[in-house]
C-alpha cells in the first residue's frame, strides 16, 4: 500500500478514531479526503494536518443520505483523482438496558451505522470493480463479537457490519478489491465518555490510529486490537451459552429496571 499522494477517503473524520487516521495518513503522504458531518470541525482538522505538511481536503457529508454519498465520492475523484483507499469510520454509539430498548432508539444507530457503511459502499464498488484495485476498510467493533449488556443496539449493528464484510470479501477479492473489517475495543473518544462502567485495556485514539494504519498495509482479513481484548471476547465466543452468560450477566447493573418497578407499584 503505497502512500506516495495517494487518495484515502476517511468518514467519521471529525472525530475519535477517524480524526486520528487522518492525521496520521497525512503525515504519511497520503492526500486524505475527510468527511463528517460537522464541517467545522474538518477545517480544524485540514489546519492541524497542514501544520506537519500534511494535506487534508474537506468533504462535508451525512453518509446516512445516499445521493449525497454518491455525488460527494464522485466530487473526490473527480477533485483529487480516484480513491486508493476508503476508511469508513463514520458511527455512533447508544448504550441501552432492556427496559430503554426501543425502534426510535434503535433506527438511528442502524441508520448510520449500518446503512451509512452501505450507502458508501454502494457508491465505492463500481469504480474500484471497474480498475481492478481498491482497499476498503469498514470500522465495525470487538463489540459485534458478542451481545454484551448495554449493547444490544451497537452491538447488533457492528455485528451485521461483520458478517457483511465476510460474505464481501471473498467476491471483491475476484476482481482485485481488498475489503477489511476494523475491529476496535475500547478507545478513548467521546463515543466511550458514555460508559459508566470499568472499560478493560482502553486505548488512546492515537494508538488506536498506528493500529488501524498498520493494518490497512496488511492483507489480512481483519484488524482487531487491543489483541489481548480480542483474545478474550474470541474465548467468549467459544464457551456454552450457559457459562458466557453466566459472565456477562456479572456486567449488568443491579437493581430493578424502573420501568419495571413502575409496573409493580400500578399493580
Amino acid at each position: 500500500m503505497s502512500s506516495t499522494k495517494e487518495i484515502v477517503w476517511i468518514t467519521g473524520a471529525s472525530s475519535g478514531i477517524g480524526r486520528a487516521l487522518a492525521l496520521r495518513m497525512a503525515r504519511e503522504g497520503w492526500r486524505v479526503a475527510a468527511s463528517a458531518r460537522r464541517a467545522g470541525e474538518l477545517d480544524v482538522l485540514k489546519t492541524e494536518a497542514a501544520k506537519t505538511g500534511g494535506e487534508i481536503t474537506p468533504f462535508p457529508l451525512d453518509t446516512t443520505k445516499p445521493e449525497e454519498v454518491r455525488r460527494t465520492v464522485a466530487r473526490i475523484e473527480g477533485e483529487l483523482g480516484p480513491i486508493a483507499v476508503a476508511a469508513l469510520c463514520a458511527g455512533t454509539y447508544e448504550p441501552v438496558l432492556a427496559h430503554e430498548l426501543t425502534a426510535a432508539r434503535a433506527r438511528p444507530v442502524f441508520e448510520l451505522n449500518f446503512m451509512g457503511t452501505v450507502n458508501c459502499l454502494e457508491a465505492l464498488m463500481p469504480a474500484m470493480i471497474g480498475r481492478g484495485k481498491g482497499r476498503i476498510a469498514l470500522v465495525a467493533s470487538l463489540a459485534g463479537y458478542f451481545g454484551l449488556p448495554s449493547s444490544a443496539i451497537y452491538g447488533g449493528s457492528k455485528a451485521a457490519l461483520i458478517n457483511m464484510a465476510e460474505a464481501l470479501r471473498p467476491d471483491l477479492a475476484k476482481h482485485g478489491v481488498t475489503l477489511q473489517i476494523v475491529n476496535p475495543g475500547f478507545v478513548k473518544t467521546p463515543l466511550t465518555d458514555k460508559n459508566e462502567f470499568p472499560m478493560p485495556f482502553l486505548m488512546k485514539v492515537e494508538d488506536a490510529a498506528d493500529a488501524f494504519y498498520r493494518g490497512l498495509q496488511s492483507n489480512r482479513f481483519e484488524i482487531a486490537f487491543p489483541r489481548r481484548f480480542s483474545l478474550l471476547l474470541r474465548l467468549l465466543q467459544m464457551l456454552p451459552y450457559r457459562l458466557s452468560l453466566a459472565l456477562t450477566g456479572k456486567t449488568v447493573p443491579k437493581g430493578k429496571h424502573p420501568a419495571y418497578a413502575t409496573k409493580l407499584n400500578r399493580s
